[in-house]
């Protein structure tokens, strides 16, 4: 669930796909990267660490040019090394060549070692890197074919931006399963990003969303891009960037996010409505749920529970310690408001448990004469091999445990989560959907 971004013709490119990344910093926060090219060369920083930690002013100058490609990481391939933060970039036949990859590849390994077999030699453990070595290792004479070759070659859900010294590419794989829109710069250029928010921050303007299996070439000197649909598309865009990554502000493939996630809660407030004195969310990614569920209750919402935005998300994060410490420094309950109260406490997910246990002991020590959990979201029964850090069966507590032996975990008066068709006619019925860690219907195989 990386954050990408790409901008092409403009001044100060990697200015404009630096504060893209910023809005977006919400999807990684492992690593952050710019490539940059001014039509000689292209020139690159990643590291580790935050975008406002990543690039300063001096660094911005150095990555002149009016085309960039970015990436805030979250891992789900590869290791926590700088080796794996992108973009990644390499020289080869054609010139340089950058890649920015949102997604998971789901035939990494055979295409791995089929290209370790014929010689390859890989620096980093990124699925991402199969992708440069098929273009680079292809006999197509121009880049644009390689790609294609390449996209050929690869399986699964992806979201990619190419970039050479004098040309861009955004692609997405047919299923549409990572977000992927296009804008329009004040100035006339053009941006790629995950998500919308990013336009709004840079002053953009909304084109389209960039179409499953489509590819969008953008060439110095031409005004206009020109597309091509690579593969018969069958959309299905993650239900999880409605339900928890994407930012409330975003419009996802034409659908608000603040809307569907109220919606998810008053469809939760209809499917399991409860007797309690209070609604409260677990800030930030529950408050538009709860917000709903109130509405349809008639159950007074309060903002009971205090967030520092200081501390990062708990859930993209890649140690278990790490997320019980942060849950704690993140978080902290009122007590005047929840002293005595029945309360209905809404979250977006319960992915491993650890999480809701701590808020639920933390809501009863905080006075709290009842906490029922509910869920604006359907147990999470599947690991997705799309994007989402779920790797193992064995470490999600739904796929191994009822509702009540979840509750009695957690220790929660009651717990009910959103049923899949709710969850469905929520976002809108009008469209499929990847529900694979819901349904475990893995349709990319």
């Amino acid at each position: 669930m990386c954050a990408i971004v790409g901008v092409f013709d403009a001044k100060e490119a990697s200015k404009i796909a630096y504060y893209a990344l910023f809005a977006m910093q919400h999807r990684g926060q492992e690593a952050s990267g710019i490539s940059a090219s001014d039509g000689e060369h292209i020139r690159t920083v990643k590291r580790r660490g935050l975008v406002t930690e990543v690039f300063d002013e001096e660094t911005l100058k150095h990555l002149s040019g009016r085309m960039a490609v970015g990436h805030n990481r979250y891992s789900t391939a590869g290791r926590a090394s700088v080796l794996d933060a992108q973009p990644v970039v390499a020289s080869y036949q054609l010139g340089e060549i950058s890649i920015v990859h949102n997604g998971n590849l789901v035939n990494k390994n055979e295409v791995r070692s089929r290209l370790i077999e014929e010689g390859a030699i890989f620096q980093s453990s990124m699925d991402t890197e199969n992708i440069i070595h098929l273009i680079a290792r292809s006999r197509e004479s121009h880049l644009q074919e390689r790609i294609i070759e390449a996209l050929h070659a690869i399986k699964g859900a992806y979201a990619l931006l190419i970039q050479s010294r004098r040309k861009m590419f955004a692609i997405r794989d047919r299923y549409g399963v990572r977000p992927l829109s296009l804008g329009r710069l004040p100035d006339g250029g053009f941006i790629v990003a995950s998500e919308t928010c990013a336009f709004d921050l840079v002053g953009a303007e909304f084109i389209r969303d960039v179409a499953p299996g489509e590819m969008l070439i953008f060439e110095a000197g031409k005004k206009a891009y020109k597309s091509i649909q690579l593969f018969e598309p069958d959309p299905r865009i993650c239900a999880f960037e409605y339900i928890y990554f994407a930012r409330p502000d975003s419009i996802i493939e034409g659908k608000n996010v603040y809307q569907a996630r109220q919606r998810m809660g008053e469809a939760l407030a209809t499917e399991s409505p409860c007797d309690a004195d209070v609604v409260i969310p677990v800030p930030d990614s529950g408050v538009a749920a709860a917000l709903g569920y109130a509405k349809a209750s008639g159950i007074a919402f309060e903002m009971a529970i205090v967030r520092n935005h200081y501390v990062g998300r708990t859930f993209i994060e890649p140690t278990q310690k790490m997320r019980d410490l942060k849950v704690k420094l993140k978080l902290s309950p009122m007590n005047s408001v929840l002293d005595g109260k029945r309360v209905i406490v809404i979250d977006d997910s319960i992915v491993r448990g650890t999480t809701s246990r701590q808020i639920v002991r933390m809501l009863k020590n905080a006075g709290a004469k009842e906490v029922h959990m509910k869920i604006a979201a359907p147990p999470i029964k599947h690991p997705c091999r799309y994007g989402i850090d779920t790797p193992s069966y064995e470490e999600l507590i739904n796929a191994n445990h009822t509702v009540e032996e979840v509750r009695e975990y957690i220790g929660a008066d009651s717990l009910a989560y959103l049923s899949i068709d709710a969850l469905v006619k929520s976002i809108g019925a009008d469209r499929k959907y990847s529900l694979v860690s819901f349904d475990g219907n893995y349709f990319i195989k």
